[in-house]
C-alpha cells in the first residue's frame, strides 16, 4: 500500500515534467498511518502537519535516472529541493531513497539496507567508539533536519570502527568509489548551510549525515 501511495504521488508530482523537477506536498492520510508508532509518536518534536513529501529525481547505481522520495521538515523542503538538483547534475548516483524502502518493519528493508531518508523521530546515535542504542537526545532525523545518504558507502565511524561491520571496506576514504560523498556533494548542502557528519573534529565521522546545524 505504501509503495503505491508513493508511486502515485511520485507521478503527480513529477509527470512529464523536467527530470531535474521536484514536488513538496503534505503528508498523505496512508502515509501518516505508516508512519505512526515505529517512526512517528505522540512526544516527537514534531507532528506530523510539519512534515512533507519531498519527491526529486536522482541517478542510481544503474546508471539510470529514478524517482525518490524524502520525509523532511517542511521548513526545509525547498531548500533541499534545490540540493537534489545539484547532486543530479552531478550525476551522484543514491541506491534506494522511496519511502516504501525505509518506512516498512526492518526485515522488510532492502537486504543491503542502503537506504537514503530524512525523518524518522528517534534519538542521536551514539558513536562506535562508545557503542550503545541512544544518547538521550533527539536526532536532527526527529525534527526531519538532517539527511543519510548511501550508509553503505558512507558509514558511521569512530575509533577506526564502523556499528555494521559489513561496511569496514568504506573506512578507507582516500580511495573514492560510486555513491561515495565528494566534494561537490558536500559543495551542494553547503550551498543551503548544511553541514556534513564527514567534518567533525575527532575520531567520530558520520560520512552519510547532513544537517541543517552540522549536528
Amino acid at each position: 500500500m505504501l509503495r503505491l501511495l508513493a508511486l502515485a504521488l511520485a507521478a503527480l508530482a513529477l509527470g512529464s515534467s523536467a527530470a531535474t523537477a521536484a514536488s513538496i506536498e503534505p503528508l498523505p492520510a496512508q502515509l501518516r498511518a505508516a508512519l505512526t508508532g515505529q517512526f512517528w509518536h505522540k512526544g516527537c518534536p514534531v507532528g506530523l502537519g510539519d512534515l512533507r513529501v519531498l519527491t526529486v529525481r536522482h541517478w542510481g547505481f544503474d546508471g539510470r535516472a529514478h524517482t525518490g522520495q524524502l520525509v523532511v521538515n517542511e521548513d526545509a523542503a525547498a531548500p533541499l529541493a534545490q540540493v537534489f538538483r545539484k547532486l543530479y547534475a552531478l550525476k551522484f548516483p543514491i541506491r534506494h531513497m522511496r519511502l516504501d524502502d525505509l518506512y516498512v518493519p526492518d526485515g522488510s528493508r532492502p537486504a543491503d539496507n542502503d537506504i537514503s531518508g530524512s525523518f524518522e523521530c528517534r534519538q542521536a546515535v551514539p558513536s562506535p567508539c562508545t557503542g550503545g542504542k541512544g544518547t538521550g537526545t533527539w536526532s536532527n532525523h526527529a525534527y526531519g533536519l538532517a539527511v543519510d545518504l548511501n550508509p553503505a558507502e558512507n558509514p558511521y565511524v569512530g575509533c577506526s570502527k564502523t556499528r555494521d561491520k559489513t561496511r569496514a571496506a568504506y573506512l578507507d576514504r582516500s580511495r573514492l568509489r560510486p555513491g561515495m560523498v565528494t566534494p561537490a556533494v558536500i559543495a551542494a548542502f553547503a550551498s543551503i548551510g548544511w553541514s556534513w557528519g564527514g567534518s567533525w573534529s575527532g575520531s567520530t565521522k558520520d560520512y552519510m549525515h547532513f544537517s541543517h546545524n552540522g549536528h
